[in-house]
């Protein structure tokens, strides 16, 4: 204080005489009223960033007031994991028996253990955050048509989640019938963070009643000036607290004809590229695509794979699948193949050290998580993507993110990784790999479901436009 005085009286005195250009001398005398206020323009500019640091002091406080272990940079790891082996599943039996996830106590110091490869930017903050969320986050979930209704099919929920036919929309079948079973679910929409909007996408693309795809916006459009006119909330936000899941690229274009909803709605979606005008970074949320499948819980070890590389898939939609077969398709280390392969498709993820996701009609595919699921080292090929719960995971630690201009490089930057490099993205694997599976009949903690209503969890604390 005493030295932002001495400058600003400096300054002043500075200012009483300014030699000018010519050989005479200009005095120029600065006003009392005038210096005043320029001493308490200066004194209150000073004082914002203190008054800032101390508002954001106390509020940290409040929000961790229990918090008694200290947030290192070095990035640390949950006891309740173990990075080193591939024997000790996540969850307890009583997190799998019951809706509500168990809270853990935060770990003993004493048994914290680093590791500088860990797959999460900060486990210590994800996991206390984690923890509040379990105890405070509410969810409202609109009605539903009864079975009588003729569209009651686009809203109940899927009679059997795990029907292979649902493919790759598995995961908007999935958060629906896991928020139901869940304990986030609200009756009291007053207490409510988030609103659920339950119209299933997938199921409006084959629905009787929807003649083509087209309709499906103006359906939609009329469900969200119906809810606003038989409830308050939507208006009370403008939408801006509302949130609907879809896993299919049409569910992009099912916002267009309502404005609101494309601008204020979160959007929860397996399509989730920056390259799109529908998607917002800012305000949707990536959620994983997933296979229906059951969960295996033994993996292939790195000295059982024996290839270097596999893919398997249509390439009529992808140019630079197209471009990836012409460079390496004939190279032995690569297994590769336009549609299906020659063997069990399961097989080649066992058996393969690394497993391309390539863009296709669109950034996202299930390889993704076909690959954490059978324990090979994703290659992600895909500009524009923005990954699953990327401010949680650290991707690079767990895959390999390759730009599109770079694949004639592929191979290179493949055996460029060196032993003990893959042995660490493989151990990270295994640690993320809880959180790209599904549990629709009763929710696991830390699996798809909650790491992405976590992601909601981070968007709470919207200005609502009405008291």
């Amino acid at each position: 204080m005493a030295m932002l005085l001495r400058t600003v009286f400096g300054k002043v005195k500075l200012m009483q005489r300014v030699p000018h250009r010519s050989n005479r001398n200009a005095c120029f005398m600065l006003s009392p009223p005038f210096a005043v206020l320029l001493i308490s323009t200066f004194l209150i500019l000073s004082l914002r960033p203190e008054l800032s640091l101390f508002k954001s002091s106390v509020s940290a406080h409040d929000k961790w007031p229990n918090m008694t272990y200290k947030v290192s940079p070095v990035q640390q790891r949950n006891p309740k994991e173990d990075y080193g082996s591939h024997t000790v599943p996540f969850s307890s039996s009583s997190q799998l028996n019951s809706t509500t996830p168990q809270l853990a106590s935060p770990p003993p110091s004493h048994i914290i253990k680093t590791m500088a490869t860990s797959p999460y930017h900060n486990w210590e903050l994800f996991y206390a955050d984690y923890q509040e969320m379990l105890q405070k986050l509410k969810i409202f979930v609109y009605p539903m048509n009864n079975e009588s209704s003729p569209f009651s099919g686009v809203f109940l929920p899927h009679p059997n989640p795990l029907n292979p036919k649902i493919g790759n929309y598995f995961s908007e079948h999935a958060f629906k019938l896991a928020l139901l079973q869940s304990s986030l679910v609200t009756q009291r929409p007053e207490e409510a963070h988030f609103f659920f909007m339950p119209f299933s996408i997938n199921a409006m693309r084959n629905y009787p009643l929807f003649h083509s795809e087209s309709s499906i916006p103006n359906f939609v459009a009329h469900y969200i000036l119906k809810i606003s006119s038989e409830f308050q909330f939507w208006n009370v936000s403008a939408g801006a607290d509302h949130f609907f899941i879809c896993c299919h690229s049409v569910g992009r274009e099912a916002t267009s004809k309502h404005f609101a909803l494309h601008n204020n709605a979160i959007q929860v979606t397996c399509s989730s590229s920056y390259f799109n005008r529908l998607y917002s970074a800012h305000k949707d949320i990536a959620l994983p695509q997933v296979w229906p499948r059951h969960q295996d819980q033994v993996l292939n070890p790195p000295s059982a794979r024996n290839k270097l590389v596999f893919f398997a898939g249509r390439v009529q939609n992808s140019p630079m699948r197209k471009e990836i077969l012409r460079l390496w398709g004939n190279d032995t280390s690569f297994s590769m193949f336009s549609g299906h392969s020659s063997f069990p498709y399961e097989e080649g993820f066992k058996r393969s050290k690394y497993c391309l996701h390539i863009k296709g009609y669109d950034v996202n595919t299930a390889r993704i998580s076909d690959a954490i699921h059978y324990g090979c080292i994703p290659v992600v090929i895909s500009n524009y993507y923005d990954l699953p719960f990327a401010n949680i995971l650290d991707w690079s630690k767990f895959s390999i993110v390759v730009h599109q201009s770079d694949i004639a490089l592929l191979k290179h930057i493949l055996i460029s990784v060196t032993e003990q490099m893959y042995q660490s993205l493989y151990q990270n694997l295994y640690t993320v790999r809880k959180h790209f599976s599904w549990h629709p009949e009763m929710p696991v903690s830390y699996d798809s479901f909650y790491m992405t209503v976590y992601q909601l969890w981070l968007r709470r604390g919207l200005h609502r436009l009405v008291a």
